[in-house]
């Protein structure tokens, strides 16, 4: 390696021998190396190149080394000198690729100098797995240096990274100008995205920019097995991490065990949910209803004529002069006043309406977040239910809102987050639900598809009320939750008293019979001691009449799904609801669907099943599960 290639002109050292300049002329700087594993083929891909500085140095970090290296103004004599390093090491053999980080400013520093020599054993392609990784995005502010040095560069082989992708720094401009061969994804994503449902989205929508620019993902700062899993699940090319492999003098030849072991584990990741929120952004300004408004000058009469052109208004603003609302008049109050009070037309016609509007009307800015009109609904003042709210605009009058408009909204915005998670116990709804049976069912891999429901619970509702029955489903929740194993088992709550469960535990009947036992056991304390004592109530039952209605108990259909047998949502949906009929007949608890149920209710609901895809062939994926 001939080092005058990447050395600056111009640079002088100081005196002093503790500095960063005596290091680079004492040539004491060495590279370890870092793994970046391939999630696919479970082998090390390549390596990272990382400086490290002799033990008696001061500077024991890489951070310390460039900070050192910034006040003595020769960060890039200190970087051009980490490439020699690096590009030595290629003569290595087992590193694969070899990924040298470099900032913009250095690399565009290159553009006056020669490309390195030869460092492996093919002279026609020097830089043959050289990846060049590329450091402090928020530095670039001409890209012509930089594409001119890394046409160079990968004519003579080497490809390009974005370094840290999403950490605030990079560029999604540079991403689509360079077209790198690879983005790492920054590691703050990539930490807990087994329990974070927003990284996880944050990551698949990398996923997509990669897929557009043609790039490949690498995720950084993999550090637990979770973290892992859920990354091979999304499918994610590439990983890196201490949890992959530490930084070392010499190059990972194989994976450590437990790397290995998580690779090859065939259950299928419990993705994380994010909280949906579905009316997020929806403000006031959906609300609004154009309608005219009156000075505040204008009489009862002309309120009238206003009333009479426009019967669908319940109200009408009036405004001053510069548009801002001074009262709210309501159309049932002039009415009220005309029929009850004699000559209210001769007494008070020309007199200003103002006088008999509301002066203190409910004045919502259009961009109110909707959620906040909530308490609208539920306001002492019912004057605003039945009058509506004025609409602003910086304090000016805009239009009018009603209440039926806000209930219509509010309800919709909730159905819908319901879809995706039961607001009563938080649980993932039937849009994630179907979401997790079709991932398993696309990897091929046999699961437990359960359905439990609650016996004799509408007696127990009518009798004690809906807060209590809210009380015995959030019961029924803690009891399943208590029966999986995150990693493994997804729990959804598809509405009422109705809960899936989604199982790739191998102990999955253990766990169950424990779930149902602890349940009824707890339920019991929801009776008062006269029905504990007796052994439940007397309640109506669905077709009206009075009988005995035993403690409420739950019980747990379960299907055995073998690969290839279904091949939709629905069709496992089906089938598990059939084997709950089943439990429910008898109270029986847990009741598995023998072989020759499962094939006959498999049967029918893949019969349907196909049916409804061949007359709707573009249905979502995230289609409810009934």
């Amino acid at each position: 390696m001939r080092t005058a290639i990447l050395t600056l002109p111009g640079a002088v050292a100081p005196p002093d021998p503790h500095s960063v300049h005596a290091l680079l002329r004492a040539q004491t700087l060495r590279m370890h190396v870092q793994p970046i594993v391939d999630l696919l083929t479970h082998r090390v891909a390549g390596h990272e190149a990382l400086v490290r500085t002799p033990a008696d140095c001061a500077w024991r970090s890489p951070d310390a080394l460039f900070q050192a290296a910034r006040r003595e103004h020769c960060v890039l004599e200190l970087e051009h000198a980490c490439v020699e390093q690096a590009l030595k090491a290629c003569c290595q053999a087992g590193l694969g690729r070899l990924f040298i980080n470099l900032s913009a400013e250095a690399l565009a520093a290159m553009d006056d100098l020669p490309l390195p020599p030869c460092v492996n054993d093919r002279d026609d392609v020097p830089l043959a797995g050289v990846v060049i990784e590329l450091t402090e995005h928020e530095r670039v502010h001409e890209l012509e240096p930089l594409q001119r040095v890394l046409t160079r560069w990968r004519a003579a082989g080497a490809a390009l990274a974005l370094d840290d992708f999403g950490d605030g720094r990079s560029s999604l401009r540079l991403w689509s100008e360079l077209r790198p061969e690879y983005v790492k994804i920054d590691k703050y994503f990539v930490r807990d995205v087994h329990r974070l449902g927003d990284k996880l989205k944050t990551i698949r929508a990398l996923q997509q920019l990669a897929d557009t620019f043609g790039s490949r993902l690498i995720a950084e700062g993999v550090e637990c097995a979770d973290e892992l899993l859920v990354l091979r699940d999304l499918g994610i090319p590439y990983a890196q991490g201490y949890f992959l492999g530490r930084p070392g003098p010499e190059p990972a030849t194989e994976l450590p065990a437990a790397v290995l072991q998580t690779l090859g584990n065939r259950h299928i990741a419990v993705l994380p949910e994010d909280r949906h929120v579905a009316n997020r952004g929806l403000t006031a300004q959906a609300l609004l209803m154009e309608a005219p408004a009156l000075p505040h000058t204008a009489s009862h009469a002309q309120a009238a004529e206003l009333f009479h052109h426009h019967p669908e208004l319940e109200s009408v603003a009036l405004i001053d002069e510069e548009q801002r609302p001074l009262g709210l008049l309501a159309r049932h109050t002039l009415q009220e006043l005309s029929l009850n009070q004699l000559y209210f037309r001769e007494l008070y016609g020309r007199r200003p309406a103002l006088i008999h509007a509301n002066p203190q009307p409910l004045c919502v800015e259009v961009l109110t977040p909707i959620e906040q009109l909530t308490q609208v609904l539920t306001s002492p003042d019912q004057r605003y239910l039945r009058e509506g709210f004025i609409l602003t605009e910086n304090g000016r009058y805009r239009g009018l809102g009603t209440s039926e408009q806000l209930v219509r909204r509010v309800t919709e915005a909730r159905i819908e987050a319901a879809r995706h998670a039961n607001p009563l116990t938080a649980l993932p709804g039937n849009v994630p639900l179907t979401l997790h049976i079709e991932r398993l069912l696309d990897h091929g891999e046999p699961f437990i598809a359960c359905y439990a429901d609650l016996n004799h619970f509408k007696a127990f509702n009518d009798h004690y009320g809906y807060w209590r029955g809210d009380e015995m489903i959030r019961l029924l929740a803690r009891c399943l939750a208590a029966a999986c194993d995150t990693r493994l088992d997804f729990l959804g709550h598809v509405g009422g008293d109705d809960f899936v469960l989604l199982m790739q535990s191998a102990d999955w009947q253990e766990r169950l019979q424990t779930a149902v036992e602890r349940f009824n056991g707890l339920a019991r304390d929801l009776y008062d001691p006269g029905a504990r004592q007796a052994g439940g109530i007397w309640a109506e039952d669905r077709h009206g009449v009075m009988r005995f209605h035993r403690l409420t108990t739950v019980s747990i259909g379960v299907l055995q799904v073998q690969p290839g047998r279904y091949r939709h949502a629905e069709a496992v949906a089906s089938a598990a609801a059939a084997a709950k009929h089943l439990a429910k007949q008898g109270e029986r608890g847990v009741h598995v669907l023998s072989d020759a149920e499962a094939s006959r209710y498999g049967e029918a609901a893949s019969a349907v099943s196909a049916g409804a895809s061949s007359a709707a062939p573009t249905a979502p994926a995230g289609a409810p599960i009934q």
